[in-house]
């Protein structure tokens, strides 16, 4: 039996602020910024927007693409390391406004930027074991990063949904297996009632990043026998442009693998919609047939490796919600004033 991705769906907020003008507040080289990170400018959410409205906004994407009726969904597992509440589920409420509610299971999951990915492998689950019909995966963020941070150059706002199901006539592409590669490695972390996350800066890369992306990748080739010229496309987490390119790189991917799906340039670091905004972007574009593999990081840390194969189905429901690329354009763009009112970062005592 099969089990794959029946539908999906993503959101972006529409404000963007740009590199060159964070770094014109803090003093920094924009050019050195623009380079080292290879992303040029981030979303942000507008003031009346969080994670739990982006996942919905995602969600509702998702179920209208495909046509479903909600009620099939017996799973919401929405996934982000900026839940709005820190008691109360965000999946209540995303189940709520997608009219899947109530003869449903539902949780919110935590695991950095990888949650999402986690969400995902939880449906995958449960869907073949027969005990849900669909199941609805969610990762979304509103990223912190303290003023004057090196994530302030980064993190961003956005979210993606995926309905996963195992009924052959209707999935868009089968996710052929999944692996996974964990450690408990503190190389990012924010304690509960802390405003903004605390990081080991350059010195994370290797033992996390790089050591678990790798690994996962390579522990699911080995599983399933393939390489990476098996694959069309190849999507990693994007925590800044350079990291999947250095790391597609390692594991032999070309650029042109990763191209379609490397959005973070014009988005920045969606956290746990990272990988599966890549992922969302290059459904976009793929042709019946293709290959993608992907592989998600979680600080923390962990990664989540997938190989997903591309079906007919994905032509008659493409069109039926916005596209990453149709979510990233047009933007408007705002000043570090109007940036810092949207994150809430101005505080009176």
């Amino acid at each position: 039996m099969s089990v794959g991705i029946v539908s999906y769906g993503a959101y972006v907020p529409q404000y963007r602020i740009k590199i060159d003008e964070i770094a014109r507040v803090w003093g920094d080289d924009a050019e050195i910024l623009k380079s080292g990170l290879m992303v040029f400018e981030k979303s942000v959410p507008d003031v009346d927007e969080d994670a739990a409205t982006i996942a919905v906004e995602a969600a509702r994407a998702a179920v209208s693409r495909s046509g479903i009726d909600a009620q099939r969904i017996g799973a919401v597992y929405t996934g982000s390391e900026s839940h709005p509440y820190a008691v109360k589920p965000t999946s209540t409420i995303v189940a709520e406004a997608t009219g899947a509610t109530p003869v449903l299971t539902a949780a919110d999951f935590e695991f950095a930027c990888k949650a999402g990915t986690a969400a995902v492998q939880a449906c995958m689950g449960l869907v073949s074991s027969g005990m849900i019909d669909l199941g609805l995966a969610i990762g979304a963020d509103v990223a912190q990063g303290a003023p004057g941070d090196a994530l302030e150059y980064t993190a961003a706002a956005g979210g993606v949904a995926y309905v996963i199901g195992n009924k052959e006539s209707e999935l868009a592409a089968i996710i052929e297996d999944t692996y996974s590669f964990t450690t408990d490695t503190p190389d990012f972390w924010r304690r509960e009632g802390m405003p903004y996350p605390e990081h080991g800066g350059r010195f994370t890369g290797e033992p996390g990043y790089f050591k678990h992306v790798t690994n996962a990748a390579k522990g699911l080739m080995e599983k399933i026998d393939t390489k990476p010229a098996d694959y069309d496309y190849a999507v990693f987490h994007q925590p800044n442009g350079k990291f999947p390119t250095r790391v597609a790189k390692m594991l032999g991917f070309s650029k042109e693998q990763i191209k379609p799906g490397l959005v973070v340039p014009r988005l920045g670091n969606t956290y746990s919609g990272s990988c599966m905004m890549g992922i969302a972007a290059t459904l976009d574009q793929a042709k019946p047939g293709d290959r993608i593999f992907a592989t998600a990081f979680g600080s923390g840390a962990g990664g989540d490796a997938f190989s997903i194969t591309v079906t007919d189905r994905i032509e008659e429901i493409r069109d039926n919600a916005p596209k990453v690329e149709e979510l990233l354009a047009n933007p408007t763009y705002i000043d570090y004033s109007k940036y810092a009112r949207h994150k809430g970062k101005i505080k009176v005592a």
